[in-house]
């Protein structure tokens, strides 16, 4: 029916089952992840389930591939790139090798960044042969609930996804992926989201994310494009500040 296609556009369902917690008095979302809250918390300890503030999910030792440790308290004041990836896929892998020169390129331009690896590995060798290959930090392999919980915060349906947070712990974008293969530069970094986008082989990802408008213009001529970004950059702007003030996505 109509009503159930609009709850399924409205929650950005993808894949069932899917169960979503939601605060009756707001409305608002409290939880997409509600499947992975019911495995890791079946006695409901964590009810109402809402969402923590990054710094209290991450708290603990991470690790760097040459065995040191570290507290989760040094990532305060930094940009951070929350990195949900594994080595059994191959997307994963080939963005893996450009986060590398993207890091190093943003860390040498004097930004405060960094990268949290959280594991989606099938053993503890795995996790290490790939972490090898990153010089960021990790959530280690065998804490398996700080992992969860991490996977819980920012809801990931699948990999490679990469979330990139402020020095507060808020999200800018959780389009990551897309932004570090746009812009192999980084001169955009950090990637706060564009009102208007051109639509390319990479971005198109975000056009299952919700409702969006598409502009066909004659790409012969260059001026046509620019007026037409014009035309629709203002509309863009105000229906994402509408929604901020509501905090809620766009």
């Amino acid at each position: 029916s109509l009503l159930q296609l609009k709850l399924w556009n409205k929650y950005r369902v993808s894949n069932i089952p899917s169960l979503i917690f939601i605060d009756a008095s707001t409305g608002k979302v409290v939880c997409r992840n509600g499947l992975l809250v019911i495995r890791d918390d079946p006695e409901g300890l964590e009810f109402p389930w809402g969402p923590k503030p990054f710094s209290e999910v991450v708290a603990g030792p991470l690790l760097r591939n040459n065995g040191q440790t570290l507290d989760s308290d040094a990532l305060e004041g930094s940009h951070v790139g929350v990195y949900f990836s594994a080595h059994w896929c191959p997307p994963c892998r080939s963005l893996t090798r450009v986060l590398v020169e993207s890091y190093r390129k943003i860390k040498e331009a004097g930004q405060k960044f960094e990268i949290l690896f959280v594991s989606a590995d099938r053993s503890e060798d795995s996790f290490k042969q790939y972490f090898s290959e990153m010089p960021w930090v990790a959530v280690p392999y065998a804490d398996e609930a700080r992992r969860s919980r991490l996977n819980r915060l920012y809801g990931i349906q699948g990999i490679p996804t990469l979330i990139v947070l402020d020095s507060k712990g808020d999200v800018i974008t959780r389009q990551g992926r897309v932004e570090v293969l746009n812009d192999i530069e980084c001169r955009e970094f950090p990637w706060h989201p564009k009102p208007v986008l051109e639509l390319t082989d990479s971005n198109a990802v975000q056009l299952n994310e919700g409702p969006c408008l598409v502009l066909f213009v004659d790409s012969e001529d260059d001026g046509e494009s620019e007026a037409a970004k014009q035309l629709i950059q203002p509309i863009a702007e105000k229906i994402i500040a509408k929604y901020k003030a509501k905090e809620e996505e766009a």
